[in-house]
Order: C-alpha cells, then structure tokens, then sequence
C-alpha cells in the first residue's frame, strides 16, 4: 500500500494505490448496527461543542463517482458529518466533512469502526478506501472501514488555487531548481502566485485547515460513529495527523497504527533534509539491485539532469521534459520496488533523447491525467503544511542551503532546497506551530512501523515518533525493506498489525520483520 508524505513538491499527488459532501445520493438508509453505534460521549463535549454537533447520525447513502473516478461498489456508503469551520467559536459556522463506510463484514463478532487517513496531506480517503479495501479485508471482519475527506480536501471544503492551463504552464515555465536571477525570481513569484490563487479562490477556509482542527474533527467524528475510543489506521502525513490526535485527546486512543512515519521533531527545512537523505537512500539502494555503483549511478544521472536543464526533452505531444519534470518522474516509482523496472526503462529512454516516459511518471505523480485535468490534491497538500507550519524561508535561505542539501544527494537535494523557499512564499496566512506535538502521555499502545528502505519518510522518522509519543505508548515495529509503507507488502507487519488491531496482541517494543 502506497500512502503519500509530508509536505513539499517531492511529497504531491498520485502516489496512491491505483463545503458538503458531492459524493452521495438519496438512497436507502443505511445506519448500520452493531456495537458501540449510538453516539459516544467525549471530552469534546466538556470543551463546548453542542449537542447539535456531538449526537449526530450519519445517513449512510449510496455514492456517487469521484470527480475522474468510479462509483464504489454498492457494499459502501457515503455521509457528511458537520464540523465547527472555527473550535474557537464552537456553535458558529460549520463545514461538512465527508466519509465513506464499508461495515464490518462479521457483525456478531464487529469491534467497532477503524478510521483511516492515507496521507499527503490533501489525500481524499473517500475515493481511496474504496478502492484499497480490498488490502484490509482481514481488519474488516470485525471492523467498519471508514475513510474522511479532512478539512480542505476534495469533497470537505476542498481548497482551489489554480486552474488547469496555469497550473500546466508552470510545469512547462517554472525551473523549480533555479540557476539564474530570472529564474530565482520566475520560482518565487509562482509560489507567491499559487498562495494568493488560493486565497483568491477558498480564503474563507484557508485559516482552518490545518492539522490540529483536523484531530479534532477526528474527535467528532469518533463520537458521531458512536465509539468510545477512535481505532486509527494513518500512513505517512497519517502518522503525523494521528500523533496530533493522540497529544490532543490520548484518554481517547484505542488501538492506533502508523506506517511510513512523519519525524514530529522535523521543522519544514528538517523534513526537506530527511527526503533528501531519504530518497538517495532508495536511488541508491536501486543501483545497488542491479548490480551498479551508487556513486556512478548518481552521477549518470545529474548529467542527464544537467542535460535536459539546457536543452528539455520532446515527449511526442505539444509538452517538452524539463528538469523539473524529469526529478518528478525519478521520484515516483522510488516509492516502491515493484516500480523500479518503470524507472530503468524512463531512463535508458531519456538518454536516447526521449522524455516521454519520465513525463508519464511525471503527470502521474502530479495528479494530471490524460486530458490535462489535475486533481486538487496539490492545492490542499500546500495549503494544510502551510497553515500547519510556521516558517517561511526566503531564497537566500534557499541558497544557504544548497551546499548541505547537495552533499546529502546531488540528483534531489537542489530541488527540496528550493522548495522550502518556494512552497509557502507569500502565504497569505501565518503558520501554527515549528513541528507538531505528539507526546501522548497516558494514550494506549500505538504501534510505529518504519521501514528501512523508506524515501519519503525516512525509517529514523518512526523512531522519533515512538519517543516522542513516550514510554509505554510508542511501541516501535521496524521492517527491514524498501517502500514507502510496509502494511500489506511484508507479511511479518502485516500479521502483526492485525493480531493487534482485531486480538489486541501488542508485540515487544523494537521487534523487527525482514
């Protein structure tokens, strides 16, 4: 199973297993059964949110298809839970936050509902459960599957900046690792541009977005469902969501798993430093499976780069391969093995002179399909990391860190150097906090699984997750591997994540499955 990262251009859309809710119709209702299915009380209830928010019953209607999507099978339901937009002013306005539910296929025997977030941030779990459930069929014997668009995304006030044809011409125009004054300057006015395109276009919701009033919205939505503690399943920016959940309510964790874990000790800049680490670890790792120097292989590729930054690629259609484009592409299938045969074909075609594969790999990863329509999981993945984070480095910070971050991996390091300058510049609203809490003191065991060969969050980021979550809480489970997320690709933590989840079997802390 695939899941997205962090923040930051390297960790955009489509990384995926292939204001109200815009996914269901009328239909039969479908309130289910079951244990735990009145709503639960909660020390949100003591915080000030009303009755009319916390005794809600979600009308479980058939779905309607995902904009470029297919309509999930009858066996899920569609609903919309409202959320206070601001917790600060709890009976003011609200948004709707959708979800979608597959009910536990074993009702004598069901333990509850299992929450998922699948990452980005800007993931829309409402079109992907659907479409990966079939991975936690195990987990949904005795557990509802429900997936949620959090604030900001897709169907859940979704966050809008750009339009297609700018968004393609920025693709094309913009050197994401600029070389020149003009091309500093073209790279930070796009970013610049982007932020007030979304303030332009979703402003009303841009202040509350960010991750801390979705773990509370997770809260509400724990209530609504009528379970007493939320059992959680987060991959990658998940984990980071989930440890905010967890430091805000840990009277309130039940059986919690993250995968692919989010540093919760990493700044904006030290994130930007992990993926560099990170991804030339799994390009080196690639190198080393075919039997080839790393260092030479890297080297052949910044020439390559070097290359296509003079003069792009032609791709067969009206688009040409740029640089940027190009480490896009190398990005992609770095996220799992499976994916590395995709890679050495994109790149013997490029050497030929071709780019068309590396932008294939390229438009995949940026959400953009055949017809030039992007996804907006870009648009909401900026927007929560840039209400999340409070620092907005500048192009001269940009520069001062070119040196460290091209030592770290010459094919990668330029592009997340520059992106920490570019990816909240000119943001029209103020950042929350340096790095999220996740201390959880008095939470039950959550069990961190990292993954040694992960690009996007690197293994050492579960390690400090477990410590900071604290003693007798983080229960780390480390997989030696390559990929971004080990649940359903090794069947060591795929069974321990289960006897966990369905028997409450919680491994020794430091146990390790190759």
């Amino acid at each position: 199973m695939v899941a997205h990262a962090r923040a930051g251009a390297l960790a955009a859309a489509a990384l995926l297993l292939t204001g109200v809710l815009a996914g269901c119709e009328d239909g039969t209702d479908d309130k289910g059964g079951g244990a735990a299915s009145s709503p639960a009380s909660s020390s949100s209830e003591a915080n000030g949110l009303p009755a009319s928010l916390t005794s809600q019953r979600p009308d479980w209607s058939r779905c309607e298809a995902p904009e470029g999507g297919e309509t999930p099978g009858s066996e899920w339901r569609c609903a919309t839970v409202k959320v206070p937009l601001d917790y600060e002013k709890p009976r003011g306005d609200t948004i709707g936050i959708a979800l979608v539910r597959k009910e536990a296929t074993d009702r004598s025997k069901r333990l509850g509902s299992m929450l998922f977030n699948f990452g980005g941030p800007g993931g829309s779990g409402v079109s992907i459960l659907p479409r990966a459930g079939s991975s936690y069929a195990t987990l949904n014997t005795r557990y509802d599957l429900v997936g949620f668009d959090p604030r900001g995304v897709a169907r859940s006030a979704g966050v809008r900046c750009r339009d297609d044809e700018t968004q393609d011409e920025a693709y094309q125009d913009v050197d994401m690792t600029p070389d020149t004054p003009a091309e500093e300057a073209a790279f930070m006015k796009d970013g610049a541009d982007f932020g007030a395109g979304c303030d332009r276009l979703s402003g009303d919701v841009l202040l509350y977005v960010g991750t801390t009033n979705a773990a509370r919205d997770m809260d509400l939505i724990r209530q609504v469902l009528g379970d007493e503690k939320l059992t959680y399943f987060g991959m990658s920016y998940g984990t980071e969501l989930g440890g905010t959940y967890a430091h805000l309510f840990p009277e309130n964790v039940g059986r919690t798993v993250f995968d692919a874990v989010v540093d919760p000790t990493a700044d904006s800049i030290g994130h930007a430093r992990n993926q560099a680490t990170g991804f030339q670890r799994a390009l080196d790792n690639y190198f080393k499976d075919r039997g080839q120097d790393p260092k030479a292989g890297t080297r052949r590729i910044t020439a390559l780069l070097k290359r296509i930054d003079a003069e792009p690629l032609p791709t067969g259609t009206d688009r040409q391969l740029n640089e940027s484009l190009a480490i896009t592409g190398i990005v992609l299938p770095l996220y799992s093995k499976d994916s590395w045969p995709a890679l050495t074909q994109a790149l013997d075609e490029a050497e030929k002179g071709s780019g068309a594969a590396l932008l294939r790999l390229a438009d995949s990863y940026n959400g953009r399909d055949d017809s030039g329509h992007y996804d907006t999981q870009n648009h909401s993945q900026r927007a929560i990391s840039c209400a999340d984070g409070r620092a907005r480095p500048s192009a001269a910070d940009a520069r001062a860190l070119l040196p460290e971050f091209e030592k770290l991996s010459p094919v990668f390091g330029p592009f997340l150097a520059w992106d920490t300058a570019g990816w909240c510049s000119g943001w029209p609203v103020e950042g929350e906090h340096d790095h999220p809490e996740a201390s959880a003191p008095g939470a039950g065991p959550i069990l961190v699984v990292g993954t040694t060969g992960d690009p996007a969050t690197p293994y050492e980021g579960a390690r400090r997750m477990a410590d900071e979550l604290g003693d007798g809480v983080g229960v780390l489970l480390s997989n030696k591997g390559e990929g971004h997320g080990a649940y359903g690709g090794n069947s060591c933590v795929t069974s321990t994540v289960d006897s966990y989840f369905l028997d409450g079997e919680v491994p020794a802390d430091g146990k390790t499955c190759s």
